[in-house]
């Protein structure tokens, strides 16, 4: 079929054209409102600035067809291919228009600067894709494939990127206010100069380029940013509480009052970056200097022949390193120079952990590297509430080990002391 055939039959009222082969044709800026095109074969063709409002496409071949500036309100796209094809600059009218995307192959499509708010994209293959400058604000891409997709600039606020698989993707300078970013898999994306002020806790961010980013208060808690470049990000009141850190570069970061307590620091580059504490970061001071630093390791001992571990502890720790030995902690309030709760033994051992987590960062360690622990309580009955404040400093996967014990007295009259290993 033709073109002046489908716009001929078209104009009588004809609206079914359903696996037609329209393959090639010249549809530009045709009028094309409400035509039923499922399972026609349309690769090749131009619709550019066609209106297509409430067309049926759904199963459609649209394999490097020219949809841009074309008008796509209320239509249905669902399973259809539209690999390779142009639709950019495409415009969908916003929340009532009701386009359906979803399932569709839109890989290698380019959709620059295309108008697609409240669209549903969700489980759709959009590999390779250009969607740079796209308004994609309260798209649902619910596990999309963005594997390579090129989003810089493009405008995420308040979309659902739930399960969404964005290895590679590049996301520089994109409006990510509100996403939502469960379950994402960012390994490798590109996130340079983005503000991320969001929950990140337990992603893959492995490998990401978050150079110049906005992480300030960001939740990073469990989250693998392994190999990650963070050079210059902002993490002011960051949680990186037990993140994967290995490898990653901190270069003239900022990490003020950031949470790294647990996180895993091997080969970290903390170089000129401002730290939890306030200062900047001294290679020579932390002990890691290339001169002096010993490889540290650090496994886990289990058997099934001894008692099972039931808290925040191991059996045994096996370990080589620098080994730091850090004197017994009690809750002394360095503001305030003196005892703080005296009687209270919760927020006792938040204090004595508090200086602690102090004392290992000095060393250029945090509670990751701690292998032995040893606890004095006044009172073995308050043995359940002072566990349950420090298991929130340690994976009882790789806790260390530990010793707890009751003693008749303890400086100032405090109600617990403790002291720990660590290694680096």
């Amino acid at each position: 079929m033709d073109a002046n055939e489908l716009l001929g039959r078209y104009a009588k009222g004809e609206r079914n054209f359903k696996a037609e082969n329209l393959s090639g044709l010249d549809l530009k800026n045709t009028n094309l409102q409400g035509i039923d095109l499922r399972g026609a074969d349309l690769t090749g063709t131009n619709l550019s600035e066609a209106d297509l409002t409430g067309a049926n496409l759904q199963i459609a071949d649209l394999s490097g067809a020219t949809l841009n500036r074309a008008k796509i309100d209320y239509a249905k796209f669902t399973r259809a291919s539209l690999k390779g094809a142009n639709l950019s600059a495409v415009v969908s009218a916003g929340q009532h228009s009701k386009v359906e995307l979803s399932g569709s192959d839109l890989s290698d499509a380019n959709l620059s600067g295309a108008k697609l708010s409240w669209v549903d994209l969700s489980n759709a293959n959009l590999n390779q894709a250009k969607l740079s400058s796209a308004n994609l604000s309260r798209v649902n891409l619910t596990r999309a494939l963005l594997v390579g997709a090129d989003l810089r600039e493009a405008d995420l606020t308040l979309a659902n990127l739930m399960g969404a698989q964005l290895v590679g993707a590049d996301l520089s300078r994109a409006n990510l206010s509100g996403v939502i970013l469960q379950d994402a898999n960012l390994q490798a994306a590109k996130l340079r100069a983005v503000n991320l002020q969001l929950d990140l806790s337990g992603l893959n961010m492995a490998e990401v380029d978050l150079t110049g980013a906005s992480l300030v208060q960001a939740k990073l808690r469990n989250t693998c940013l392994r190999g990650a470049n963070l050079e210059k990000a902002s993490l002011q009141k960051a949680d990186l509480m037990n993140a994967n850190l290995k490898g990653a570069n901190f270069k003239k970061s900022d990490l003020t009052d950031a949470n790294i307590y647990g996180a895993c620091l091997e080969d970290t580059d903390f170089s000129e970056a401002i730290m939890p504490d306030g200062e900047i970061y001294n290679l020579e001071a932390s002990g890691n200097n290339s001169t002096t630093q010993i490889a540290a390791t650090r496994k886990v001992i289990f058997t099934d022949k001894a008692p099972v571990p039931v808290g925040a502890y191991s059996q045994a720790i096996a370990s080589s390193g620098q080994l730091i030995f850090i004197s017994g902690q009690i809750a002394i309030d360095m503001r305030l120079n003196g005892i703080v709760y005296t009687d209270d033994v919760a927020k006792q051992t938040e204090q004595v952990m508090t200086n602690i987590g102090a004392i290992l960062i000095a060393a250029g360690a945090t509670f990751h590297n701690v292998i032995k622990t040893t606890i004095y309580l006044a009172d073995m009955n308050n043995f359940a509430v002072m566990n349950a404040v420090y298991a929130k400093y340690f994976d009882q996967a790789t806790a260390p080990a530990r010793v707890c014990i009751q003693v008749s007295g303890l400086p100032k009259d405090v109600l617990i002391e403790i002291d720990c290993i660590a290694v680096i």
